[in-house]
C-alpha cells in the first residue's frame, strides 16, 4: 500500500474538516438568517416527496411517528371529539403530540410537524378545559377587548396541552338562523364580526408595527397560530343549508362575507380555511379566482390556506366520485394543506402523478410548501418544536372561568321584563321563602355548552367536563335561608300547590353541530314550550333560552313575566345567576334579529321586509341593585 505525502494528508483533512462544518451548519436551522433565506435554503433541499408532504394534514387516529417519517407529514389534527384517552390530561395530550413531532424530526431535513385542533370556544375537545360561550353570545357583547382576552386564554389552554394551532376563529356572517353553524358566527352585521376578529391577536400575539401586510404572526410559545375561516360566504346559504349555494352578486359578497377576512389578514392571521359551501353553484374549494386571485394576489395573504374535513373530496357530487379530479382541483385552486384526513397515501400517489405528468406545474407545490414553511418558521416551531409541561396549570384555570364568567354576564340579552318599565321582575331578590327552578336545561352542563364540546356534537347530563350549571350558579347565588326547589318538568297541579315566590325556567335547544343542526322550524326542544306553560302559567316566572340561534317563542311570550336569551354560555354558567340575582346589570343587545315566525326568514337588518319579534339591537337594562 502506497504512503500518502504530508501535504496531501493535510489537504484531505482540511477538506473532510471543512465538510464537517458545512454538515454542522445549515442556513434554515439558523434563526438569526432572514425569513425568506430560510425558507429558499429549506426548500433548495427538498425532494418532491418531502415537499408534497407538507401539504398533508392528517386525522391523529391514523398518525403514528413513523407515519410522520415514512411520509413527511406536514401536519396532524384532532377532528371533533378526537383525544387520547377519554377525560385526557394536559400531560398526556403533550406526550402524544410529541411522540408524532418525534417522527417528523427524525426525517432526513427535521422539518417539524404542525399539530392543529378546533379551539372554537375555549380548548373545547379537552376535558377540565374552561368552555366560552359560543360566538353566537360572543357578538352581543360588541366588546373587542373581551374576545382578545378569551383569545389569549385559550391560546394558554391550547398550547398547555402541546398544541400550537387553533382552527378559530368562524368568522362566518350568518345571515339566515337554519343554519346549523348559526352558533359559530358572531352576528348577521359584518361590522360586529370585523370587530370581534380581534381574538386573532389575542390567540397569536399583536402584531409588530412594521409588519409587512399579510405576513403571519405568532409571538412565540405561549401563542397559537390562528384560522380564520370558512371562506367564503358560509353564512349566506339558501336556507341556511349547511355546505350549501350562497347566491349573491360580487358586490354583496365582498361587502357582506368578505370585510372580517380583511381585518384578519391586517392582523397576520397565519392560515384561512376554505368553506365547503358554493357561491353562485361554484365550490369554494375548487374557486381559483377567490382563492388565488382575490385571497393571495389581492388581499395578500401570504399564510397558507387549509382545506375544510374532506372539503376537496366534496368538490364532487356525490362526494368522493373522482378523487383524482378532486385533488388536482383543490391544489390547482390554491389550496397549501389539504385536511385529507384519512386516505393520505391515494392523496400523495394522486399528486406525485399529477407533478409529474406536468398536470399540476411545480411552481404551485412550491408556493403552498413555501407558505407553510414561512408559519412554522415565523411561529418558532424549528427552534421550539417539542412541547413541555409547563403550562399544565392553565388548563381550566381559575382566572379563565372568571373570565369565562365575565363573558357570560356580557352575553345576556334581556328581552322582556315585567308588563312595564315600573313592573319588572328582574332583577329577582336573593331572599325568598320557596322558589322553582324547573326545565330540560336547568342542570345541564352539556346542554348549557352546546356542539363542539368534547365530543363534535356535544352532550347532555353533567359527566363531559368540569363546570358549573345553572341550578347550582342559583344555589350559590341566592341567600341561605331560600329554599330551591328544582322539578325538570313540573306539572301545574305541582306548581299551584306550592306557593313559590318565583320560578326560574331554564329550555332551550339540544347540542348539534354542522348539519345537523339545520333546522326549518327552529323550536324549542320538548318539554320545554309544555314546562313554559305548566309554570308561567301558575307562578311569576323568569325564561332562560339555551339556544345556538333565535327560535320561536312568539306563542309563549305572552305567558312570561321575564324572557333572557343566554345563548350558549359555555361552563361557567354562575354568569346567568350573577345578573338575574342583580350583581351585575344586564347589558346585552342582540346581534342578531329575533324573526316573529320561521317563514320571515331570512331577516336581517336592513331588509325591506324587516318585522321582527326583538330587532338588531335590542336589549333591556337593568341597574345591579346595591340592598341584594
Amino acid at each position: 500500500m502506497g504512503k500518502y505525502s504530508t501535504p496531501l494528508l493535510g489537504f484531505m483533512l482540511l477538506c473532510c474538516l471543512s465538510f464537517v462544518t458545512e454538515a454542522k451548519y445549515l442556513k434554515y436551522k439558523d434563526p438569526k438568517q432572514p425569513l425568506g433565506a430560510r425558507i429558499r435554503d429549506l426548500m433548495s433541499r427538498m425532494t418532491l416527496a418531502e415537499k408534497i408532504g407538507q401539504m398533508v394534514q392528517i386525522e391523529r387516529s391514523v398518525a403514528t411517528a413513523d407515519v410522520m417519517k415514512k411520509y413527511y407529514i406536514g401536519s396532524v389534527l384532532s377532528g371533533g371529539g378526537s383525544v387520547p384517552a377519554e377525560k385526557a390530561t394536559a400531560e398526556t395530550w403533550v406526550n402524544m403530540v410529541n411522540d408524532l413531532q418525534k417522527g417528523s424530526l427524525s426525517t432526513r431535513l427535521g422539518i417539524p410537524m404542525i399539530y392543529g385542533i378546533d379551539a372554537v370556544h375555549g380548548h373545547n375537545n379537552v376535558y377540565n378545559a374552561t368552555i366560552f360561550p359560543h360566538n353566537v353570545g360572543l357578538g352581543v357583547t360588541r366588546d373587542p377587548q373581551l374576545i382578545k382576552k378569551i383569545g389569549d386564554a385559550t391560546a394558554l389552554e391550547v398550547r398547555a396541552t402541546g398544541i400550537p394551532y387553533a382552527f378559530a376563529p368562524c368568522i362566518a356572517v350568518c345571515r339566515d338562523p337554519r343554519w346549523g353553524r348559526c352558533y359559530e358566527s358572531y352576528s348577521e352585521d359584518h361590522k360586529i364580526v370585523q370587530a370581534m376578529t380581534e381574538i386573532i391577536p389575542g390567540l397569536q400575539g399583536d402584531l409588530p408595527a412594521n409588519s409587512k401586510k399579510g405576513v403571519p404572526f405568532v409571538s412565540g410559545k405561549k401563542k397559537v397560530a390562528a384560522c380564520a375561516k370558512h371562506y367564503v360566504g358560509d353564512g349566506g346559504t339558501t336556507k341556511g343549508i349547511n355546505e350549501n349555494n350562497t347566491v349573491i352578486d360580487y358586490h354583496g359578497l365582498l361587502s357582506i362575507h368578505m370585510p372580517a377576512y380583511h381585518n384578519s389578514i391586517s392582523k397576520g392571521v397565519a392560515t384561512v380555511m376554505i368553506s365547503y359551501s358554493s357561491w353562485n353553484g361554484k365550490k369554494m374549494h375548487a374557486n381559483h379566482d377567490l382563492i388565488t386571485g382575490f385571497l393571495k394576489n389581492k388581499l395578500k395573504f401570504r399564510g397558507f390556506v387549509i382545506s375544510d374535513w374532506q372539503g376537496i373530496d366534496r368538490i364532487t357530487s356525490p362526494p368522493n366520485a373522482n378523487y383524482s379530479y378532486s385533488v388536482q382541483a383543490g391544489v390547482s385552486a390554491g389550496i397549501d394543506m389539504i385536511m385529507v384526513p384519512y386516505k393520505f397515501t391515494e392523496f400523495i400517489d394522486d399528486l406525485t402523478y399529477q407533478v409529474k405528468n406536468n398536470i399540476i406545474p411545480m411552481s404551485r407545490i412550491d408556493d403552498a410548501v413555501q407558505r407553510i414553511l414561512r408559519v412554522k418558521f415565523v411561529m418558532g416551531l424549528f427552534e421550539d418544536p417539542l412541547a413541555d409541561l409547563s403550562l399544565t396549570n392553565q388548563l381550566g384555570s381559575q382566572q379563565h372561568r372568571e373570565l369565562a364568567r365575565e363573558a357570560v354576564r356580557k352575553s345576556l340579552v334581556l328581552l322582556k321584563n315585567g308588563e312595564s318599565a315600573d313592573k319588572t321582575l328582574l332583577p329577582l331578590p336573593k331572599k325568598a321563602e320557596k322558589i322553582l327552578v324547573a326545565g330540560s336545561h336547568a342542570d345541564n352542563l352539556g346542554y348549557q355548552c352546546g356542539g363542539w364540546t368534547i365530543t363534535w356534537q356535544g352532550l347532555g347530563g353533567n359527566n363531559l367536563t368540569t363546570g358549573t350549571t345553572i341550578l347550582n350558579a342559583v344555589k350559590n347565588t341566592v341567600d341561605s335561608t331560600t329554599k330551591v326547589v328544582y322539578n325538570e318538568n313540573p306539572d301545574s297541579n305541582f306548581v299551584k300547590s306550592n306557593d313559590f315566590s318565583y320560578a326560574i325556567v331554564v329550555v332551550g335547544e339540544h347540542p348539534y353541530a354542522e348539519t345537523f343542526g339545520d333546522s326549518l322550524n327552529l323550536t324549542i326542544s320538548e318539554p320545554g314550550p309544555s314546562t313554559i306553560g305548566n309554570v308561567c302559567g301558575a307562578v311569576k316566572c323568569v325564561v332562560v333560552i339555551i339556544s345556538g340561534r333565535p327560535v320561536v317563542i312568539q306563542p309563549y311570550l305572552a305567558q312570561m313575566d321575564a324572557l333572557v336569551a343566554a345563548w350558549l354560555p359555555g361552563t361557567e354558567g354562575q354568569g346567568v345567576a350573577d345578573v338575574l340575582f342583580g350583581d351585575y346589570g344586564f347589558t346585552g343587545k342582540l346581534a342578531r334579529t329575533w324573526f316573529k315566525t320561521v317563514d320571515q326568514l331570512p331577516m336581517n337588518v336592513g331588509d325591506a321586509h324587516y318585522d321582527p319579534l326583538f330587532p338588531f339591537e335590542f336589549g333591556l337594562m337593568t341597574e345591579p341593585t346595591k340592598d341584594n
